[in-house]
């Protein structure tokens, strides 16, 4: 299970880096590919060097998740760990199709690069909450809301919503009022919403060239839950939305 989003920490990874030679290894690879798309050192974010962009940033901190995602499957491969199957949440997809053998990692490092690129410059115009509450119940607050929408399911009783900033805030004190823990997640702009949608031309033209192959590890989608989808640059446009 790759995860998406949230999972950031500053420095993370680093005790592995400097102990693990495997590990290392494959973090380095992973520099490598995104360095030609992002213009920074991967390592010099994670070491927290003066010169390097901040862990925060919605286009620094989706790659710098990637990387350690993808090294650290690497490692567990190494020691004979092997997944029978992956599955990720949101821009975990991609470290999940990668290891799936469904992507390279040059593609998979373009992929992650640009979809955070893309969403950054939506930066302040929308939100995202993690609502302690069922889908189905928040769906019915949302009906209140309509420039709010589901972002994800993460448990039976864990929803993500998404949307306006005014309205997302509106909501969030509501829960509070009623005893409700709603908690914003800090993204800053509102992904799996409608916002994306102006992105949409960019995105499927600068991940035209991406050569999906047949994973050799099944791969489940969260995209598209119970297919088995081609994983081009629609299917990585249909991820953000």
């Amino acid at each position: 299970m790759f995860p998406g989003h949230g999972t950031q920490y500053p420095r993370m990874g680093l005790d592995l880096y400097t102990t693990n030679p495997t590990f290392a290894h494959h973090l380095h690879a992973c520099d490598t590919a995104l360095q030609p798309h992002t213009g920074w050192s991967l390592l010099d974010v994670l070491h927290q060097k003066p010169h390097a962009p901040d862990l925060d940033r919605v286009d620094v901190v989706q790659p710098a998740i990637f990387a350690i995602t993808v090294a650290l499957a690497r490692t567990w491969q190494h020691h004979g760990i092997h997944p029978d199957a992956v599955i990720g949440h949101s821009q975990g997809e991609i470290a999940a199709a990668h290891i799936a053998g469904a992507l390279t990692l040059d593609d998979a490092a373009k992929i992650i690069t640009h979809r955070g690129l893309t969403a950054h410059t939506l930066t302040g115009t929308g939100g995202m909450a993690a609502i302690p509450l069922p889908p189905d119940t928040v769906t019915t607050h949302l009906q209140h809301h309509p420039t709010l929408h589901i972002a994800a399911h993460n448990s039976p009783h864990n929803t993500v919503i998404t949307g306006d900033l005014e309205t997302l805030h509106t909501l969030t004190t509501h829960y509070h009022q009623q005893g409700i823990q709603a908690r914003p997640i800090p993204i800053g702009y509102a992904s799996h919403s409608p916002h994306i949608e102006t992105l949409k031309d960019h995105l499927l033209t600068t991940l035209a060239d991406i050569t999906p192959t047949t994973p050799t590890i099944p791969f489940h989608s969260t995209t598209h839950p119970h297919t088995t989808p081609t994983l081009n640059n629609h299917y990585w446009y249909d991820n953000l939305r």
